[in-house]
């Protein structure tokens, strides 16, 4: 089951989390102030950050005192509803609602956007979609062969040019296949990294254009793809995106791997932009949609 496999894989962000919180718990005889400010505290070094940590313990100590809270089990009880408050706010479900629906997959270089088109890929051609993959990511040598092996291994399809080709031409020639192919979802990679941000926000400007033009009315996700293990970083680069991009979704890469898994409720409170996808390993089946009951579950 994957929540199992969740649970194991998301150890050390839950030993930084829950681990803590449970010792103080222990070590506080009455629900107080001081129980309060050491709960706020964890929620920061916890990569939550200072806003959404202060605004949860806010609200908590509303509801101890209004539900006049003694024990130390309903006050970590009522922190998890609050968590899971945060993203019930944000509608996580990838919207592939069209009968040809396109997904835009960005990021930096480095942050697993390729494995994640990939895993994505593996899950939808796995619910009986037909799926093409385009290799818009021209710029980046050897970008074309591993999004062709990562196609493979999930049965799907790819269009592809060579290395330097103009991005913009290779998402025409997915969007002509797919439409006289019968696809269901086309899954776009783009550049990590072009020189400035100026020359990635006018490909990206492309690229959307042309959808926009050849697909009138299609539905669209632009899926940002952050490295779990950057932490409070990953906030900044979803800001810096978000100047550039509508971004309609993230996906968590290296959620294994991290104790700072905290900064995934801060991007949701203070972005108001919803986790899609989280990928907990390196084999394909490690990625799968976000579902934010079972994550809040298996880090508290």
């Amino acid at each position: 089951m994957f929540f199992d496999k969740l649970k194991e894989k998301l150890n050390k962000t839950k030993e930084m989390f829950d681990d803590k919180i449970n010792h103080v718990m222990k070590n506080f005889r009455k629900v107080d102030e001081n129980l309060l400010d050491e709960l706020e505290e964890i929620l920061i070094m916890s990569d939550i950050g200072v806003d959404t940590s202060v605004r949860i313990i806010n609200n908590l100590r509303d509801r101890v005192k209004l539900e006049n809270v003694q024990d130390a089990d309903r006050v970590k009880e009522i922190l998890k509803e609050e968590i899971a408050k945060i993203f019930n706010d944000v509608d996580s479900k990838l919207n592939i609602s069209n009968s040809l629906s396109v997904i835009l997959v960005i990021g930096v270089n480095g942050a697993g956007k390729t494995t994640s088109i990939g895993k994505i890929a593996n899950n939808l051609h796995k619910q009986g979609k037909k799926v093409l993959v385009v290799a818009a990511d021209t710029f980046r040598a050897a970008a074309v062969e591993q999004l062709e092996v990562w196609a493979t291994r999930a049965n799907v399809d790819i269009i592809k040019k060579p290395e330097g080709s103009d991005p913009a031409s290779v998402v025409y020639d997915g969007i002509e296949k797919a439409k006289s192919e019968g696809y269901d979802v086309i899954i776009v990679d783009t550049a990590g990294r072009l020189h400035n941000k100026k020359e990635l926000m006018d490909e990206l400007y492309k690229i959307n254009k042309i959808i926009d033009r050849e697909l009138e009315g299609v539905t669209k996700e632009t899926l940002l793809v952050l490295d779990g293990t950057t932490g409070q970083n990953a906030i900044n680069q979803t800001k810096l995106f978000s100047d550039t991009a509508h971004v309609t979704g993230i996906v968590l890469t290296k959620m294994d791997g991290t104790a700072k898994g905290g900064f995934v409720v801060g991007i949701v409170s203070e972005l108001k932009i919803p986790v899609k996808y989280i990928g907990i390993g390196e084999q394909i089946d490690d990625m799968q949609p976000f579902n934010a009951q079972e994550f809040v579950k298996a880090i508290l």
